[in-house]
């Protein structure tokens, strides 16, 4: 083939493999599978065989004026012409015994070498955040999360600095000054963008030690597992951020209708149709699925009642309430609510970075607490959440005591998370679901007789 031309150029399509279309003068255009074409110039010098690329094909470019020679650099997006007139400075590089490929490398190094911490750190989110990146790109919200830590509490102090004037002695300064002002969670998150930041610009081919890695996690601050109770507006962060996470819908609700009958992990992911009963609004748990190994009755909310609706008609042909993604006949597996959890968390802090992380059985917890603070009668309260009264004779024939009262509870419950939602005080549901259990007669207390 002859000489190239921006028509051809224009017209070539991708294929499963790369293949080359030879221009002149040892420089050819590569097609990748991805349909991106770049100039290639394959020469020999001090007896090695070597390819420069010279630059990516741009029909903009070549549709604009020609820039001059000296505006040029290796790399760039060009036009057929200005990959032509590279090829012509890299023949006369070669010529002299030059290596234009190890020039192009010394030159991006001795570039790289002169950027401040605070341009690897804009390197560092622009290619996290590029699709192109493929499997280095970070979801949205990490992101989002790292930016925030990054302008609020790193920018200020390291972003002016060379990368070998961010020592560990510098970094564990700021670490501690941050955990003095913003708390330890944020020093912590400091450490890890300053040791990914310094990461890509070892990735990038830059001969630099990383600061972070000569301080431990351990050093800042350490965590304790705890409690973790949510108060109403982190349910309503949560259940917020519930709806936009990229997860199935039914999984979205299952997170929820944890949250609204309080019961364990294991007894929502094994439950099955035949425990439900639409009609009497209840949810029967057999004891071999209880902990304490006792039957367990769960009275059903309309909000509860909803999403098993909605579970019914997508769910149907299995026998499990929520099956697994790709096997009806297999319940969801233990880990699927908790990354569903994850994601909703992430997608919180990319407003309130300080968010703390949260479980499923948090969700439990958040129950018992919820309906404590209310101040709803303990032994209610106890036995929805399923536990084993301390006197064995309660034991026996206390099991499915209060289903009347409980029913009016757990409603109650489900309509103040609605309320939580909308930003609304539940006071007033509370005092009225409290008077209504009171004003239970006689008559309603057959199933717990």
């Amino acid at each position: 083939m002859g000489d190239l031309t921006d028509k051809e150029l224009k017209n070539l399509k991708p294929k499963a493999k790369l293949y080359k279309v030879t221009d002149r003068d040892g420089m050819h255009a590569a097609v990748t599978p991805s349909g991106v074409i770049s100039f290639r110039y394959q020469y020999r010098v001090n007896g090695r065989q070597e390819i420069l690329t010279i630059g990516r094909y741009s029909a903009e470019a070549a549709r604009t004026l020609t820039r001059a020679p000296d505006a040029l650099e290796y790399g760039m997006d060009v036009s057929l012409a200005e990959a032509r007139t590279l090829l012509t400075r890299a023949r006369r590089q070669v010529e002299r015994g030059e290596s234009p490929s190890k020039a192009k490398v010394e030159k991006r190094t001795a570039s790289a070498e002169a950027f401040t911490f605070g341009g690897w750190a804009e390197a560092y989110f622009k290619h996290k955040a590029d699709p192109r990146s493929g499997a280095e790109r970070l979801a949205d919200s990490t992101l989002a999360m790292r930016r925030s830590v990054y302008d609020r509490a790193i920018a200020g102090n390291l972003s002016k600095l060379k990368l070998g004037e961010v020592t560990p002695q510098r970094l564990k300064r700021l670490c501690d000054e941050v955990k003095e002002k913003r708390g330890p969670a944020v020093a912590v998150h400091v450490r890890e963008v300053v040791l990914l930041v310094f990461r890509h610009a070892q990735a990038c081919g830059l001969d630099v030690s990383n600061p972070a890695e000569s301080i431990r996690t351990s050093a800042i601050a350490t965590f304790e597992p705890r409690e973790r109770a949510l108060s109403p507006s982190e349910v309503r962060a949560v259940l917020t951020a519930l709806d936009h996470v990229a997860a199935a819908p039914t999984l979205r609700s299952a997170v929820k209708f944890v949250l609204l009958t309080g019961v364990r992990k294991s007894e929502f992911i094994d439950a099955t149709w035949k425990e439900i009963d639409f009609a009497a609004a209840r949810w029967t748990i057999p004891a071999e699925r209880m902990k304490a190994g006792k039957m367990h009755v769960v009275p059903l909310s309309d909000q509860a009642l909803d999403i098993l609706t909605a579970f019914r008609t997508m769910f149907g042909v299995s026998r499990y309430l929520h099956p697994g993604r790709y096997d009806g006949d297999t319940p969801i597996s233990n880990a699927t609510l908790n990354r569903v959890i994850d994601a909703a968390v992430e997608r919180i802090r990319k407003d309130d970075p300080d968010f703390e992380s949260l479980g499923v059985h948090d969700l439990r917890r958040t129950f018992s607490t919820g309906l404590n603070r209310a101040k709803f009668d303990e032994r209610w309260i106890e036995m929805s959440m399923a536990h084993a009264p301390r006197n064995r004779i309660a034991a026996v024939y206390n099991v499915n005591r209060y289903l009347a009262e409980r029913k009016i509870m757990l409603q109650c419950w489900a309509d103040m998370l609605d309320a939580w939602v909308k930003g609304e005080s539940a006071k007033e549901l509370i005092a009225d679901a409290k008077q209504r259990a009171a004003e239970i007669h006689d008559d309603e207390l057959d199933d717990d007789l």
